[in-house]
């Protein structure tokens, strides 16, 4: 049967659409366990978040796309960080030479991130920001620049990535241990409980794992499971269940196998919704609902015949609007060459705005929810991702929280990705799987390549006087006291290292002198070769 609305809608042609469509007795979008969608009438009273993802060179830099890309219809922002940020350096170490401001922005001190927020109403926009082993520390600066500039800690709505799990099992930017890492994770837990109501303190990321080469099933279990290790992490740090799961999110990649992909995203709503409401004994709705972000697949692109990539992206990004996501961001052509181009990022953009304005999807709730092939999919997805969960949890001892650190320890996590990413490379050589462009249909691979951005060197240049004019000016006294507070309170795991951290923060100590401060406490991880 078919849900009434009181707000018209209808195709192109005319014929009228309800909001969602069921038999009497079939699940209806936001009733338990959430299958079809986490809210009744999903896009078609509100739709999804378009926050595009975007960094490069200086913070100055990267406060002019933002604002282009706010002033072209995006409503969220989304930061990436250079790669000397994400492995907790600064511009000025010797191993950020030539990476900085590469592949995202540089940020080295609370000068960077006031300057990259400029003129920018941080209480009336939400923002994402891509980090994890320093993501305490980042989070802090963000917060001692927001109150700079006159937002309170409690106004501020937005995620921090701050997913180290999976870091140790695919995308490797760690520094710290696993379990003194685990530690700044339940800090900001804690802390975001306590004082930052819109705040998401982790975006539990399958991205990462999906682009290291799992299957769909793989990056739908073990990312639930991680989520699971946070909640059990929450829960022995003595914060009630409904007090800090609502505030949990996640972090999807939206890959080219269209129908599989929708039903993994159907498939992880039941589960996380049965197992917060079982296992873990939520009450409220808002915990056993699961929100996720949805990125197009980088992997999937490719660098013959570039454009061909603006089609794959929109296939993708259908999937993850069709599955149910509540917020996009959509790759841009040229990511395999370059950083996007400011044209580039703009036609991504676009994909998403033809989609929720031209296509109509969003006028129907779950459009293919029983649909036989879609629903055995969602099933098989589901029965898949138990069977991993029941594997983590025997090395575990029934701990899904000591099951995900004991298999990254023992590097299982990294050798199923690499197993799977060996057979689809497989796949790939003997033509059982098509790329156009890459084993087939490569007609045109000749052609120029498009324009690219390009980050010339001087970029680096300038952020290191950047840091070097930020000492000089700041007081050396004040970066010391806040230094050694962190050092200290580091040292007891029963402290929270959050306010130390934007203490030290807004006396300007760098990023790479906090995480160098903390390491002396945690030590650092070098992971052991799979052989």
């Amino acid at each position: 049967m078919a849900e009434p609305s009181d707000t018209p809608f209808e195709t192109m042609s005319g014929i009228p659409m309800e909001g969602v469509y069921r038999p009497d007795d079939a699940e209806r979008p936001s009733t338990y366990p959430d299958t079809r969608g986490p809210y009744a009438s999903m896009s078609r009273s509100k739709v999804w978040t378009m926050r595009m993802f975007a960094g490069f060179g200086t913070a100055i830099d990267t406060n002019a796309r933002f604002k282009d890309l706010l002033a072209n219809g995006g409503d969220g922002l989304s930061t990436a960080f250079d790669l000397p940020t994400l492995m907790g350096r600064d511009s000025d170490d010797e191993l950020s030479l030539g990476e900085v401001g590469r592949c995202g922005v540089a940020v080295d001190t609370l000068a960077d991130m006031t300057d990259l927020f400029s003129g920018i109403d941080l209480g009336a926009t939400t923002t994402s920001m891509t980090i994890n082993s320093p993501a305490a520390s980042v989070f802090a600066m963000f917060i001692a620049a927001a109150e700079q500039a006159g937002t309170s800690r409690a106004s501020l709505g937005g995620t921090l990535q701050n997913d180290i799990l999976k870091e140790y099992q695919a995308q490797k930017e760690f520094v710290f241990p696993p379990r003194p890492s685990m530690r700044l994770v339940r800090d900001t837990m804690r802390f975001c409980a306590a004082e930052m109501p819109r705040w998401h303190a982790i975006s539990v990321s399958g991205y990462h794992i999906r682009e290291a080469g799992s299957t769909a099933a793989q990056e739908l279990a073990f990312t639930l499971a991680n989520g699971f290790a946070y909640v059990e992490l929450g829960l022995a740090a003595g914060l009630a269940i409904d007090e800090f799961a609502p505030r949990l999110s996640f972090f999807f990649n939206a890959h080219v196998d269209f129908f599989e992909e929708i039903a993994k995203y159907r498939a992880a709503r039941r589960i996380w919704a049965r197992w917060m409401k079982d296992r873990y004994g939520a009450q409220l709705e808002r915990s056993m609902t699961l929100r996720f972000h949805t990125q197009t697949a980088g992997v999937s692109l490719t660098a013959q015949q570039p454009e061909v990539n603006i089609v794959r992206t929109a296939i993708e990004a259908l999937a993850g609007v069709l599955g149910g996501t509540q917020s996009l961001h959509t790759n841009s052509m040229d990511e395999t060459l370059a950083l996007p181009t400011e044209k580039s990022a703009r036609i991504a953009l676009r994909t998403q705005q033809v989609i929720a304005n031209e296509s109509r999807v969003t006028n129907v709730a779950d459009p293919l929810g029983g649909s036989w092939y879609v629903e055995a999919l969602t099933d098989e997805m589901e029965a898949q991702a138990e069977a991993i969960f029941a594997r983590i949890a025997e090395f575990g001892g029934g701990s899904l929280l000591d099951g995900v650190i004991e298999g990254i320890e023992a590097g299982w996590f990294q050798g199923e990705i690499a197993d799977s990413a060996y057979e689809l490379e497989r796949k790939l050589n003997d033509r059982r799987h098509v790329i156009v462009g890459v084993n087939a249909f490569t007609e045109g691979n000749d052609e120029p390549q498009p324009e690219t951005l390009y980050i010339d060197h001087e970029i680096e240049v300038m952020q290191r006087k950047r840091l070097a004019a930020v000492k000089a000016d700041r007081d050396d006294a004040a970066v010391v006291a806040t230094l050694e507070r962190l050092r200290r309170d580091a040292a007891d795991p029963e402290v929270n290292l959050m306010p130390p951290l934007i203490e030290a923060s807004r006396a300007h100590a760098t990023l790479g002198e906090m995480m160098a401060t903390m390491g002396e406490e945690f030590g650092l991880w070098n992971e052991t070769a799979r052989i």
